[in-house]
């Protein structure tokens, strides 16, 4: 017994390492994300830049947020962030962009966040800016390089790319993946006439079925009556003497 809580007791206090090392392995790789993480192409996605303040000592009062190059957005709306204020700047793509129908000429490059007054990410703090933005080209993902200003002048330049099968940079920047849209409604009426016609060619073959079941019973009857009928004649006809 003694043996065994002191088992459990090791066990215990190894987990506990554990957890501590992991939490703080955790909260010293935070970086800024984007989530959600995964959007469908060719819509209009939700997202919201999360972004925590890793300085002990100093606030983080600027985000600057680079759209990728090799997949442009056209429309980009932000949500309004008490005490920030924002900047949108874009540059010309060619060819245009297709949004709502029209060809546009221009594609959103960069988004940029500066805290005014005390709305500074403060050290412990996190802040979310939300963002709006389609259609989502057809790639499989989009990398926004990130840069986080903090008032003692430092830069946390979010900006390292994920490598196939590698392990996660140092400085890694936001990554949404992009996923191939899902099938047309149009193809799911067609599907649905179809095993329409279906269940009706089946009903039909069911109908036909039964009907002939009840031909062959009513003919059934029908035998059994005039057999009888023929049993009855036969009694009441007088029997021939020789």
């Amino acid at each position: 017994m003694t043996r065994l809580r002191r088992t459990a007791t090791a066990a215990a206090a190894l987990a506990f390492t554990a957890v501590a090392v992991l939490g703080f392995a955790g909260a010293a790789s935070a970086h800024v994300t984007v989530n959600p993480k995964e959007a469908a192409q060719g819509g209009y996605a939700r997202v919201a830049f999360r972004v925590p303040n890793e300085s002990d000592t100093a606030s983080t009062t600027k985000l600057e947020v680079v759209l990728p190059e090799n997949a442009p957005v056209g429309s980009v709306s932000t949500q309004p962030v008490p005490g920030w204020t924002v900047a949108v700047e874009k540059r010309k793509v060619d060819p245009p962009i297709e949004v709502h129908g029209s060809q546009i000429s221009e594609a959103v490059s960069k988004i940029t966040w500066t805290a005014a007054g005390d709305a500074a990410i403060k050290p412990g703090q996190f802040q979310e800016f939300g963002v709006s933005m389609g259609p989502l080209p057809k790639v499989e993902s989009m990398v926004f390089k990130t840069l986080q200003t903090y008032s003692d002048g430092n830069v946390s330049r979010w900006i390292d790319e994920p490598q196939p099968g590698g392990a996660e940079p140092e400085k890694p920047a936001p990554v949404l993946t992009l996923t191939a849209a899902a099938p047309s409604a149009s193809a799911a009426p067609a599907a649905a006439v179809a095993s329409r016609d279906d269940d009706d060619d089946d009903d039909e073959g069911d109908g036909l079925a039964v009907g002939l079941a009840i031909a062959g019973l009513v003919a059934g009857l029908a035998g059994l009556a005039l057999g009888g009928l023929a049993f009855a004649r036969t009694r009441r006809e007088p029997v021939a003497r020789s």
